[in-house]
C-alpha cells in the first residue's frame, strides 16, 4: 500500500454498501456475495478497501445484508492462518490484508429489509443506515462492487475530497464518460459550463434512455457527502423500482440549492462495475492479462485462443 496523503485528512470515514443481492450474477452469487468474487488475485471488495486506505480513509463501515458474512470474515484477523503461513515461510501472502498496521478500523451495520420488500431497499437506504456512524462529519461512499483501477498516484478520492472542501460542496461525485448505448445503465449528470475535469451540475438522472440523457457523463460509484445527504434521503420517495436511490437523493440536494460537483476520472483511471457476467469477464480478463507474475503467459494463451476462434 502507498503512503497516506498528508493533506485533506479531515475526511477519514468511508461507507461501503455491500448489501445488494447480485441477482444478475447468479448462480455464482447464490451463496457468495458478488463483492467477494475474485478479480485476478483478490476479491472485488478488497480492491475497494485498498483504494480507500491508500487515500487516507481510516474508519471503514460496510453496510451489509443477508449472506454477507464472508466479507466480515475476509477483513478479520485469522490467527490460525497467520500462524500456519508463518510456519511454512509464506507470511507475505497475507501482507496486503494486514490493515492493523495501516490504522484502519472496520465497522459493520446491517441494512434492514423494509416491510413489503424482499431485499434491502436501494442505495439511498444503504447510506442512511450509516447515519449514526457518520455523525456530523463529511464522508466518502464507495460502492463495494466497483473497482477504480488507476495507473497513477494522483488519487481519485484525494482529488474529490480536495474539491469537496475547497468548493464547500454538499456532494462531490466521480464521473466517467460512457458510450451512448451505455447511458441507460448509469446515473447521468447534467453539467454546468464547459469544464469536464471538475464542474458543477444542475441535475442528475437515474438510468435515462439515450435520447433523453443530459450528457454521457456517468456516475462512477464514488461520492463525498456532507451529512446533509441524510435529510435528502429521508425526503426521497421510492423510485421506479420501489427503491430509494442515491441518485434521487442527490437530485433533492440540488433542488434544495446545495452545491453538487463532479470530478472526472483521468485517462489513467478505469471503472469496473461488477454487475453482470459481461462486466465481470472484462474485469477478470484485464487483471489477468496485466498480472506481474503470470500476465505474459496469459497473454500468450489469449493470442492462441483468439487464433483458434
Amino acid at each position: 500500500m502507498s503512503a497516506k496523503p498528508e493533506v485533506y485528512m479531515e475526511i477519514q470515514k468511508v461507507v461501503i454498501p455491500v448489501a445488494g443481492s447480485g441477482t444478475r450474477l447468479l448462480p455464482a452469487t447464490k451463496s457468495q456475495p458478488k463483492e467477494m468474487l475474485p478479480v485476478g488475485r483478490k476479491p472485488v471488495v478488497q480492491y475497494v478497501v485498498e483504494e480507500m486506505v491508500d487515500q487516507g480513509m481510516s474508519k471503514i463501515m460496510f453496510v451489509t445484508g443477508r449472506n454477507k458474512r464472508t466479507i466480515e470474515d475476509h477483513f478479520d484477523r485469522d490467527p490460525e492462518l497467520i500462524s500456519h503461513l508463518s510456519q511454512i515461510g509464506e507470511e507475505g501472502l497475507l501482507e496486503e490484508t494486514d490493515y492493523e498496521k495501516e490504522d484502519a478500523r472496520f465497522f459493520y451495520a446491517r441494512q434492514m429489509v423494509p416491510k413489503g420488500y424482499h431485499t434491502p431497499a436501494g442505495s439511498g437506504n444503504a447510506v442512511l443506515t450509516a447515519k449514526d456512524f457518520v455523525s456530523s462529519t463529511s464522508f466518502v461512499v464507495a460502492l463495494g462492487n466497483t473497482i477504480i483501477r488507476s495507473g497513477n498516484h494522483a488519487g481519485l478520492i484525494r482529488r474529490m475530497v480536495k474539491s469537496h472542501i475547497q468548493n464547500e460542496s454538499a456532494c462531490t461525485i466521480a464521473v466517467t464518460t460512457v458510450e451512448p448505448d451505455e447511458v441507460s445503465h448509469y446515473g447521468i449528470v447534467s453539467p454546468v459550463g464547459r469544464g469536464r475535469k471538475n464542474f458543477e451540475i444542475d441535475d442528475i438522472v437515474e438510468k435515462p434512455v439515450a435520447d433523453e440523457a443530459p450528457s454521457r457523463l456517468a456516475v462512477a460509484s464514488r461520492y463525498v457527502f456532507t451529512p446533509e445527504i441524510f435529510d435528502a434521503i429521508e425526503r426521497t420517495a421510492p423510485g421506479y423500482r420501489g427503491e430509494v436511490e442515491l441518485t434521487d437523493a442527490i437530485r433533492n440536494l440540488i433542488k434544495m440549492g446545495r452545491n453538487v460537483r463532479c470530478v472526472h476520472l483521468t485517462k489513467e483511471e478505469h471503472q469496473y462495475n461488477i454487475g453482470n457476467p459481461e462486466s465481470y469477464y472484462r474485469a477478470f480478463i484485464d487483471f489477468a492479462l496485466s498480472d506481474q507474475q503470470y500476465g505474459y503467459r496469459i497473454r500468450q494463451h489469449f493470442q492462441q485462443r483468439l487464433r483458434d476462434f
